[in-house]
């Protein structure tokens, strides 16, 4: 909390970053709900497909910012990830939802659940990483919009650094995901082939 106090005090885009967080939630919520509770297909699909504004929203507030004299700092790096992560993460949302509204509501099947390890958790793993490389790469292009077309020099100088720090996240996520994975499951399968050789 104390991060975000920080933010908001620094400048007013931790609001629309929260807000849009909020937003995505209520309007994916009320989208499905439409959609499977009440039946309104042609409102989910408005409601589900307007949920990209939101970002754009953030966006504009992030460039009115830097155009009045802000100081580029901690926050607008933050949105350029949020607006990273949303985009890339946000139709594999939209899809998780559904599946449990589908379940709930319209007696659509369980959610799957993932093995503990094996091909199938890998691949997921995989995937997921390739999310994050998505994700990296918007957020760099947003930064490079923002650096080349709206900042001001002194402002564009500590948008920079943030483009570095996109690259480190992308390692360590794949790292800490499908690396992390990739060995675990070479470990169980030689612990099985040791316990089915001990027998």
């Amino acid at each position: 909390m104390d991060f975000w106090s920080d933010m908001v005090r620094q400048s007013n885009i931790a609001i629309f970053i929260v807000a849009s967080e909020v937003g995505f939630w209520v309007m994916l919520a009320a989208g499905l709900a439409a959609r499977y509770v009440v039946r309104w297909k042609r409102t989910s699909m408005v409601l589900l497909a307007a949920v990209p504004l939101l970002d754009v929203v953030l966006l504009g507030a992030v460039i009115f910012d830097l155009l009045h004299g802000a100081d580029a700092g901690t926050i607008h790096g933050v949105a350029a990830f949020y607006l990273g992560v949303s985009l890339a993460f946000g139709p594999a949302l939209v899809r998780w939802g559904d599946v449990r509204f589908a379940h709930r509501f319209a007696g659509g099947p369980p959610p799957r659940k993932l093995p503990r390890h094996g091909p199938e958790k890998l691949r997921a793993m995989w995937s997921e990483w390739l999310k994050v490389v998505l994700a990296a790469a918007i957020s760099c292009a947003v930064l490079l919009f923002l650096i080349l077309v709206i900042a001001t020099p002194q402002q564009a100088g500590e948008l920079w650094k943030w483009i570095p720090r996109a690259g480190l996240v992308t390692g360590i996520w794949l790292v800490a995901g499908p690396m992390y994975e990739l060995f675990a499951g070479m470990g169980q399968r030689h612990d099985e082939a040791a316990d089915s050789r001990s027998m």
